[in-house]
């Protein structure tokens, strides 16, 4: 962009265009079926402007409380910018914004739909931008992500947030404290939301790195637990991987243009130094995903090898269980020889032969005693005894 572009002067209301015009059946557009719904209703499409400001010469010249007052007041600033925050716009108010800036269709639908990855493309003179936002939340300990898109244009700069994150009120008093950058115009609250997004990546990488840290030290502590903390890591990895990665080919791009439009020596040195960040923080991420693969294999390793000492313990135990049964089942038949012998004999009755012989006794001793011997001798053969 241009370092000083000129001011477009703002149009009066004009017809809109086809896919402007709400209808019944729409199966294209920001109407498409399947499309989320959204309030049809313009005044309670009002209640998700954060803030709207005009900015001349990097100070803000009028807080408007509506977005037909940021109109009016646009157009009575041949060299003003509007910044309007929005977070979670409805459709009708998107359309508003779409007919007065001449925004193109297809970004009013990304813009409507969300669940979008960053990217940066040119409409004509306006730039729509879409990135990811995260923060790290220390109770739950997780990363929560947040979807921005901004619309860039020579006198004009929406933001449309989905989510908590990123918080722009910091941005704006930044800018807002810094007239001489903020009179740079649009390209210059681009950046700085740019920088904004890409410091929030800081923390999230700090807190990520703690959490990585505890993991390993419950991996080797045997906490059983620790799989799914793991996996429930690496999903957010790479939810946080698909955050940065595109930011780094969208700021070389942006920086490839400068040349061609004229952008302000200290906005080159500011991108750069987001392009910085965004490298750095790209690495670190991907350093995550590769210590997260590595950590869950070795858990996996630990954890079979547990299984293995634990199956190990219960054969041993298995094992010494069934020896001692064998010398109970072999002492119980030595004993149960004798015991069958002495019973039978013992019976008493008139008709059982041997019954009155004089060696009778003598000789079921000695059987009781030929018996026990041998079964002793055949268990203790077989490493029973």
């Amino acid at each position: 962009m241009p370092e000083n572009p000129p001011r477009r002067p703002r149009p009066a209301p004009k017809k809109k265009p086809s896919w402007l015009r709400p209808t019944a059946a729409r199966t294209d557009g920001p109407h498409a079926a399947g499309a989320a719904p959204r309030p049809a209703d313009p005044a309670a499409g009002e209640a998700s402007v954060v803030e709207a400001a005009v900015y001349r010469d990097g100070h803000r010249v009028s807080t408007p409380g509506s977005l037909s007052e940021t109109y009016r007041q646009l157009r009575e600033q041949p060299e003003g910018m509007a910044w309007i925050g929005l977070q979670r716009p409805s459709e009708s108010e998107l359309l508003s914004l779409a007919e007065e800036f001449d925004l193109h269709q297809l970004a009013v639908e990304d813009a409507l739909e969300a669940h979008q990855r960053p990217k940066l493309e040119r409409y004509g003179d306006t730039l729509f931008v879409v990135l990811r936002a995260a923060r790290y939340l220390d109770a739950p300990e997780e990363v929560d992500f947040g979807e921005l898109h901004i619309f860039v244009g020579p006198d004009f700069v929406i933001t449309v947030r989905h989510g908590a994150a990123p918080d722009l009120s910091a941005v704006r008093c930044r800018m807002e404290a810094t007239p001489e950058l903020l009179a740079l115009g649009p390209e210059a609250v681009l950046y700085a939301i740019l920088d904004a997004v890409v410091d929030g990546y800081a923390p999230v990488v700090a807190g990520v790195q703690n959490d990585i840290d505890e993991i390993e030290t419950e991996v080797f502590g045997g906490d059983p637990a620790v799989s799914r903390r793991i996996y429930e890591l690496a999903r957010e990895m790479v939810e946080f991987q698909r955050a940065t990665s595109p930011l780094v080919s969208m700021l070389h791009g942006l920086m490839a243009g400068f040349a061609k439009y004229g952008t302000d020596d200290e906005l080159q040195r500011y991108l750069r130094d987001v392009a910085d960040h965004v490298t750095h923080t790209s690495e670190r991420v991907d350093g995550f995903r590769s210590a997260l693969t590595d950590i869950l294999q070795v858990n996996a390793t630990l954890v079979t090898q547990q299984q293995n000492a634990e199956m190990r313990a219960l054969a041993e135990a298995g094992f010494e269980q069934n020896e001692e049964i064998k010398k109970i089942s072999s002492w119980a038949a030595i004993l149960f020889a004798p015991t069958l012998v002495g019973t039978i004999y013992g019976m008493n009755f008139d008709n059982m032969p041997e019954l009155h012989w004089v060696g009778g006794y003598p000789f079921a001793i000695v059987l009781m005693a030929v018996v026990c011997t041998s079964l002793y001798f055949i268990f203790k053969r077989r490493d029973w005894l």
